[in-house]
């Protein structure tokens, strides 16, 4: 069984029902999920013109290979209305991306393992902090409590009511 941390957000319709039903999808079709952090609101990473999003991260046991999960997530975004533009920081109904895949290190056309953005997202740390601290980074060499504490990103990152 496999280890996979992974951040799941959205920032179109009934944000919390998505973030709800992608977690559902992701148990029955990649693995059960061990931990999940709370919700978050967040503030919209590279285009703040758009509305804030909910974000969470989960930690799943996966028998999938990472290519098989990352096949298995895009198809749960497209069950969950997600349409994939060419421009990137767009409005979407979910978006979940692999952080970890064990201590693995990844790098494919389609596939960069770890994340290779999310030491610089708070969006990302923070939910990721509360389940993950810490979990260590296998190329920066730091946990994730330290590359929050580290992070520049000032946008606003808060749990939901």
């Amino acid at each position: 069984m496999n280890t996979a941390y992974l951040i799941l957000g959205g920032n179109q319709g009934d944000r919390l029902k998505n973030i709800n039903d992608a977690t559902s999808l992701i148990a029955s079709e990649a693995g059960p999920i061990s931990k999940f952090s709370k919700i978050y609101v967040t503030a919209a990473w590279g285009n703040e013109e758009l509305s804030d999003f909910y974000n969470q991260a989960v930690c799943i046991n996966t028998p999938l290979s990472a290519t098989g999960l990352l096949d298995t997530i895009l198809e749960i975004e497209k069950k969950l209305g997600r349409i994939r533009g060419a421009e990137k920081w767009q409005a979407r109904t979910i978006d979940i991306d692999i952080l970890f895949y064990n201590n693995n290190i990844i790098d494919q056309k389609n596939l960069i393992i770890p994340h290779p953005f999310l030491q610089e997202r708070r969006f990302v740390l923070a939910p990721l902090s509360e389940i993950a601290d810490d979990l260590l980074h296998p190329i920066l060499n730091k946990n994730i409590k330290t590359l929050l504490l580290e992070c520049d990103d000032k946008l606003d990152v808060r749990p939901l009511d």
